[in-house]
Order: C-alpha cells, then sequence, then structure tokens
C-alpha cells in the first residue's frame, strides 16, 4: 500500500481551512500535515513538515500566495502547489502558473474537485478548474497565447541581451522565477531558441516598447 499523499493547508481564515481540512480528511489516500494562517508560516515550516503538495490561499497578510510560492519551490523543488483563490482573473491566474504553481482552483469549487486537483498535480498535471480554465481563453489573433505584462517584461529583457541572473537583477526576482518566465514565454510563442525570442521581440517592436503581444 503506497504512503497517503502529504498535503498542507495554508489560509488565513480558519473557517476555509478547517472546512477543507474536513473534506480531505474523508480519502484514506490523503493526509493533512498541518493547516497554516500565513505564506511566512508556510515557507518556515515547509522542511518540517514535508508535504506532498501546498493549498494555498492567493491573498493572505504579509508573504502573498505567490512570494510564498516562489519561496517554497526554492526550498523544495518538487512541492506541487495547488493556489486557491476567490479571483478568476486571468492576470492572477496567469502569475500563480508564472510563479510555479501546478495548479489553480476557485474557492467555490466543488468539493470533490479539490482532490481531483490534488490527484492531477501528483500526476505532475497541470489543473485548472473550469472557472480558470475559461478565464484564460484569450488568445492573439494569430492564435498564441497573450503574454502576462511581467512576461513581456521579461521578454523586453531578454531580448536585450540579457542573462537570466541580469533578468534577476533588474527585476528584483529570483532566477527560478526568471526561469520559469523564460519556459512560458516560450511555450506560449512556440519560440524554442533565445534567439528566437530576440527575433520576434524585433519583429513585434518589443525592444521599442511599441509592441502589442
Amino acid at each position: 500500500m503506497t504512503d497517503p499523499v502529504r498535503v498542507l493547508i495554508v489560509d488565513d481564515h480558519p473557517m476555509v481551512a478547517e472546512g477543507i481540512q474536513a473534506i480531505l480528511e474523508t480519502y484514506d489516500d490523503l493526509e493533512v500535515v498541518g493547516t497554516l494562517s500565513g505564506g511566512r508560516d508556510a515557507v518556515d515550516q515547509v522542511h518540517d513538515l514535508n508535504p506532498d503538495v501546498i493549498l494555498l490561499d492567493l491573498n493572505m497578510p504579509g508573504v502573498t500566495g505567490l512570494s510564498a510560492t516562489e519561496m517554497i519551490l526554492e526550498k523544495r523543488p518538487g512541492t506541487r502547489i495547488v493556489i486557491l483563490s476567490m479571483h478568476d482573473s486571468p492576470e492572477y491566474i496567469a502569475a500563480a502558473l508564472s510563479h510555479g504553481a501546478k495548479g489553480y482552483i476557485l474557492k467555490d469549487v466543488q468539493s470533490d474537485e479539490i482532490k481531483i486537483a490534488i490527484d492531477s498535480v501528483m500526476a505532475d498535471t497541470e489543473y485548472l478548474c473550469t472557472g480558470a480554465r475559461a478565464s484564460l481563453a484569450p488568445r492573439t489573433s494569430d492564435g498564441r497565447e497573450t503574454l502576462t505584462s511581467r512576461e513581456q517584461t521579461v521578454l523586453l529583457q531578454l531580448a536585450q541581451g540579457k542573462s537570466n541572473r541580469e533578468v534577476a537583477d533588474v527585476l528584483e526576482i529570483s532566477i527560478y522565477t526568471v526561469e520559469t518566465h523564460r519556459k512560458n514565454i516560450k511555450r506560449k510563442l512556440g519560440i524554442s531558441s533565445t534567439a528566437g525570442l530576440t527575433r520576434y521581440a524585433m519583429e513585434h517592436g518589443v525592444l521599442q516598447g511599441t509592441g502589442q503581444l
């Protein structure tokens, strides 16, 4: 028999955290290893609690869900993080995925969808609830996925010939985050090389700051 999946719940609303814990404890193949109320606590205790999956609230005081995601993955890259949120805007969802989250579910989903999300990310499959998928539908006229404003900023820096470290320093983010943005930009644009990114930036006016991606 395989060990149960270790799940950590991080939400600054105790009733939400307790409700999710009650749902997850009905599954024999899941083990809730803790409920925390803040991103900083999650970062500080991730080694001790050793979760396989973290259900992480997006909006928390202090260290936000996005910042916590970045810091946790720097410490334990194999951790699967699923963002919990009330926000279904493309900007929130894209930002969560670009910071390394493996899933994004809205807080009003059916209880069994939380279990589906956990199973999916444990199988190394990205999971977005129906509402989140619908929100990410917009694409450019040529069928490519649109870049977030942060991805456009990173593309500009890369097109200027900067290394990942230099981009990280300029934007005051981690190299891990730059690498994640770079991977997502290449995937969205269907471009595999840095030279290709530079050529795309030149053709679309990004280097002059006039491109509409």
